[in-house]
């Protein structure tokens, strides 16, 4: 399938930029990077608009820092630089790179905050990720916090931390706790209908500046729809800067 003309690509909001670094706001439903489908994707949208703003002929470098899930929207960052790209990687691997999320869950959980430690394992024949035990060959570890914002209905807003960048590890490891996402076809399917939006939402990254060294946070906030729209944004905002 080819993709589609440039001028059909959809606005992607910036959220920071310099000459080394883009952040942005992703928009649901649009994959990280191309794939199998064809569809407009983030780097070749960002480079096709890093292209007509500033007028450069020939190709133009966008390195992919991090991914998130195809239907997952929120703050992403790219290098705009190789030696960005190589920086911005290391932090990542020692995890200077912060990484949170917001998500709407089904339940309220027995405890308002904690870790969750599990060993995922991803086959590659369903591209489907599952808890496993230790040992399990090809297994990797998996960490994140949460802490319970608000409660309504039987849903429950939840702030997210990653300390490890598995796929699909949020929805895997809090649908295994009995907290399965809002629209998550794939990991909560008995709770969820065919067609809803998955309620997940990368709210902040955090990094060192690749050059500068300066500590860079940027945010993004969930659109203001159902489910969101339980639950408070300004409380939710304010939640965050309490956080950081």
């Amino acid at each position: 399938m080819n993709k589609r003309e440039p001028a059909a690509y959809p606005v992607v909001p910036i959220l920071f930029e310099d000459n080394h670094v883009l952040g942005v706001s992703k928009p649901v439903n649009i994959p990280s990077q191309e794939d199998a489908t064809g569809d407009p994707d983030m780097l070749t949208i960002l480079k096709q608009d890093i292209k007509d703003r500033y007028n450069k002929p020939g190709n133009v470098f966008l390195g992919l820092v991090h991914r998130l899930d195809r239907p997952v929207g929120g703050a992403m960052v790219f290098a705009k630089t190789s030696k960005a790209a190589s920086r911005l990687s290391e932090s990542v691997r020692n995890r200077s790179f912060r990484k949170q999320y917001v998500a709407v869950v089904h339940g309220i959980p027995a405890k308002t905050s904690g870790r969750l430690v599990n060993m995922l394992y991803k086959d590659a024949r369903t591209n489907t990720v599952h808890v496993t035990s230790k040992g399990t060959d090809g297994a990797k570890e998996a960490i994140l916090d949460y802490n319970v914002l608000h409660t309504a209905e039987d849903y429950s807003l939840v702030l997210i931390e990653l300390h490890t960048g598995r796929p699909h590890q949020i929805r895997v490891q809090l649908s295994h706790a009995g907290l399965p996402l809002f629209g998550d076809q794939k990991y909560g399917s008995k709770v969820n209908k065919a067609g809803q939006q998955i309620a997940l939402w990368s709210i902040l990254v955090g990094f060192p500046h690749p050059v500068t060294k300066e500590d860079i946070t940027i945010r993004s906030m969930p659109p203001s729809l159902y489910p969101w729209s339980l639950f408070p944004m300004d409380k939710l905002e304010s939640s965050l800067r309490s956080d950081l």
